[in-house]
C-alpha cells in the first residue's frame, strides 16, 4: 500500500532467494506502493529491524508509487493483499502485460491468500510477514524458474 512495510521486506526477501538459489537468472526486482503515502521514505524502522535480524539490508529503499510503465515492464506483479489486487487491477492498463496475483497464491498448501500489513503492529507481526513473503518469494521463483 505505502511501500514501506510488507514490499519493501518482500523485495529484500525476493532478492536474497534469487541470490541464494538462482543467482544465474537475470531478475530485475522492486517494489511499489499502490497509494502515495510514503514517496521518496525509508522502510519503517521495525521493517529495517526484521530484515537486519534474517540478514537483509533494505535500508536504501525509498517508497515509490506503482507507475504505468511497471504493468509493461515486468512479467510479475504481486499484491499482498486483496484490496492492493484489485486497484492494480484497476490501474493496469489495457496494453500492460505483467501477470497480476497475490503473492501467496504462488505458495502451495497456503492457510491464508494475504500478507497481514504488520504497520498498526508489533515486532511479532513483522517475523510473520517475513516468514509469508519468503513462502510466497520461493513459490514465485519456483514459477520464474519453470
Amino acid at each position: 500500500m505505502g511501500n514501506i512495510c510488507r514490499s519493501p521486506l518482500a523485495e529484500g526477501t525476493f532478492r536474497k532467494l534469487h541470490l541464494d538459489q538462482a543467482p544465474e537468472l537475470r531478475l530485475q526486482i522492486g517494489s511499489a506502493g499502490t497509494h502515495a503515502y510514503h514517496v521518496g521514505e525509508p522502510p519503517d524502522p521495525r521493517a529495517m529491524m526484521a530484515a537486519r535480524m534474517r540478514g537483509m539490508d533494505i535500508s536504501s529503499h525509498r517508497g515509490q508509487v506503482v507507475r504505468r510503465e511497471h504493468f509493461e515492464a515486468c512479467d510479475y506483479i504481486v499484491a499482498m493483499d486483496h484490496d492492493n489486487l484489485a486497484r492494480l487491477r484497476k490501474l493496469q492498463p489495457a496494453n500492460g502485460r505483467a501477470e497480476l496475483k497475490l503473492l501467496l497464491e504462488y505458495t502451495a498448501g497456503a492457510s491464508q491468500d494475504e500478507v497481514p500489513d504488520p504497520y498498526y503492529g508489533g515486532p511479532e507481526d513483522f517475523e510473520r510477514v517475513l516468514d509469508l513473503v519468503e513462502a510466497g518469494g520461493r513459490g514465485l521463483l519456483a514459477e520464474i524458474m519453470k
